[in-house]
């Protein structure tokens, strides 16, 4: 594929453009999306034009968007070299993501062999997962990397469906015994009253964004099967307690409505051959009023340990809607000016 800059012919000239000249029109067609909508989101989240003649896409508009844009239209054409598709969350991973460090990163020798050529990617049965943020990528490789980890931030930043994809994958690759998720069955600021039916049927509404994520990246049957040999576990906190969890991998959910005394518990469950992840967003603790959080507590005393990564979100590491963004935003400047 060949790329040059085109300058202006004259003084009064339109700004310089970028030329691309794509050689296979197949994937030229995929790269613009059906319409070419794929064009339409990069002209609208970039702020540039692009013009499609043959199997050339020149862009305009100000010198280091264009060129930007260009980048980014070589990177998505050469995912489809490899035989990846490119859907709008692969648009949006490749423009929220600096790629100038991908060539430094770890390399084919890395734990896991996780990362190819610099690239995050998290194998499941069902899916290939990838960051599709900065903080993203340093969270996932310090999953893999570190035996005990947390993720805060707000909703929608990918902490606890990342934990899972990677805790799938290290499942998958034999590298633990049993997937462990679990979360504190604490009421977000309702109450609803008595529950009928068995106890799992009692705590199964709160541990629902855990099957969530699981269903993503694993075959139906094959999870039921899973579940059914107590090979993965989804279980409230409290079913922790009294437990040593061995070549597992573990997720702590919610992470800011368990209580002190649960965290330490939880914490110290930690056996041989084992990961952990805690994720939580410190915004939206519906424990009663006057009760700490335990992962305020934990953040506070267990920074200083060098074995133990802490990993921020922010609303611009939000990936649902960019509604939730600008929700999560405004809240933000609301509890900084009030």
């Amino acid at each position: 594929m060949a790329t040059s800059v085109l300058p202006p012919s004259s003084e009064h000239a339109q700004p310089a453009e970028v030329l691309l000249e794509f050689p296979d029109n197949r994937l030229l067609i995929e790269l613009c999306g059906e319409f070419d909508r794929n064009l339409a989101e990069i002209e609208q989240r970039m702020g540039v034009q692009i013009i499609r003649r043959g199997n050339q896409l020149i862009v305009h508009g100000d010198a280091e968007l264009r060129v930007q844009a260009g980048e980014l239209l070589q990177a998505l054409y050469e995912r489809l070299e490899s035989g990846r598709p490119v859907e709008r969350e692969d648009i949006d991973r490749e423009i929220r993501l600096d790629r100038s460090d991908e060539d430094s990163d770890a390399g084919p020798d890395s734990q896991l062999e996780m990362f190819s050529g610099g690239k995050v990617e998290i194998k499941t049965r069902k899916k290939l997962v990838e960051p599709r943020t900065d903080a993203q990528k340093v969270y996932v490789k310090n999953l893999f990397e570190h035996e005990m980890a947390f993720g805060i931030g707000p909703a929608g930043t990918g902490k606890t469906y990342l934990a899972v994809a990677v805790g799938v994958s290290m499942f998958i690759q034999g590298h633990v015994d049993k997937i462990i998720l679990c979360r504190p069955a604490v009421e977000a600021g309702e109450r609803l009253g008595f529950l009928p039916g068995t106890q799992e049927e009692k705590v199964d509404p709160y541990m629902q964004p855990l099957y969530d994520a699981l269903n993503d990246f694993l075959p139906g049957k094959q999870l039921a099967k899973l579940k059914e040999e107590k090979t993965i576990e989804i279980a409230p906190l409290a079913f922790m307690r009294g437990r040593t969890l061995s070549n597992a991998f573990v997720v702590l959910d919610e992470a800011q409505n368990a209580t002190t005394m649960q965290m330490k518990m939880f914490l110290t469950r930690l056996g041989e051959g084992s990961r952990m992840v805690i994720t939580g967003d410190r915004s939206q603790v519906d424990l009663p009023r006057g009760v700490q959080s335990g992962l305020q507590d934990a953040e506070r005393l267990l920074t200083p340990i060098p074995k133990i990564s802490f990993n921020y979100f922010t609303a611009k590491d939000v990936v649902r809607h960019p509604l939730v963004a600008a929700i999560i935003e405004a809240y933000d400047k609301d509890e900084i000016s009030g």
